[in-house]
């Protein structure tokens, strides 16, 4: 094992690690963002939209990430070419790339497993202190920003810590749809030096890494976050 080989690769080891850390942070904040409505329609209603959500949670959640991201980069993707109008539009070098589909496959997969997670922690802060809120005149929308989702945050936190770190470990897959995030900028050493255990060991190190400042940063802000409100 010659190590020192990784030095002549360093550019794409650096490229490869920020396309993973954009990919995590994009598909984690968008796939919050769709995970709170998702969540809290479960619990609210209307009817038809508590199903709707329960559904898509049920279907992210019973099929591989692996073949969401198939769906989306060989389905969705070979349609757009044949819509002239989209071809000849800003978004076209967006569409035309595997990171897009990476990033939506992603998002969606995230907001599946949150939105799940969201409704029990939605459905678990007391009545009680609710209907404490509404008794002293809040509207619907103040009792969600000031007494029900900060609540329901709070208890989600740590799941959303473990949550961050799976799909970190998940990133790799994205290099299956021509993505060169880290696994694949190690997958383009190997066969260039066709020495397996550098890359390979280089790429397990740095996501014990990432794992590392997640989960520092999780603890962070979960000591940030105030535990009676």
């Amino acid at each position: 094992m010659d190590f020192t080989v990784l030095i002549k690769f360093l550019p794409l080891i650096l490229t490869g690690l920020w396309y993973t850390i954009v990919l995590l942070v994009l598909s984690v904040f968008f796939g919050m963002i769709l995970a709170i409505p998702i969540g809290l329609v479960q619990v609210t209603g209307p009817r038809p939209l508590a199903w709707l959500a329960s559904a898509f949670c049920t279907t992210i959640r019973g099929t591989p990430l692996l073949i969401q991201l198939y769906i989306l980069y060989y389905g969705l993707g070979s349609l757009f070419p044949q819509i002239p109008w989209i071809r000849e539009s800003f978004v076209w070098p967006v569409l035309r790339e595997g990171f897009f589909y990476a990033v939506l496959a992603f998002t969606l997969s995230f907001a599946g497993y949150e939105g799940a997670i969201m409704k029990g922690a939605f459905a678990s802060v007391p009545k009680g202190e609710l209907e404490a809120a509404r008794a002293f005149g809040m509207s619907p929308f103040t009792v969600l920003r000031r007494i029900w989702f900060p609540r329901a945050f709070r208890i989600v936190l740590p799941t959303l810590g473990g949550e961050t770190i799976l799909q970190l470990k998940a990133t790799p897959i994205a290099a299956l749809v021509t993505v060169i995030e880290l696994y694949g900028a190690a997958g383009q050493i190997f066969r260039s030096t066709l020495d397996f255990f550098p890359p390979m060991i280089m790429v397990a190190v740095i996501y014990i890494l990432l794992t590392f400042v997640i989960t520092r940063l999780f603890n962070m802000i979960e000591r940030q976050v105030p535990q009676g409100r």
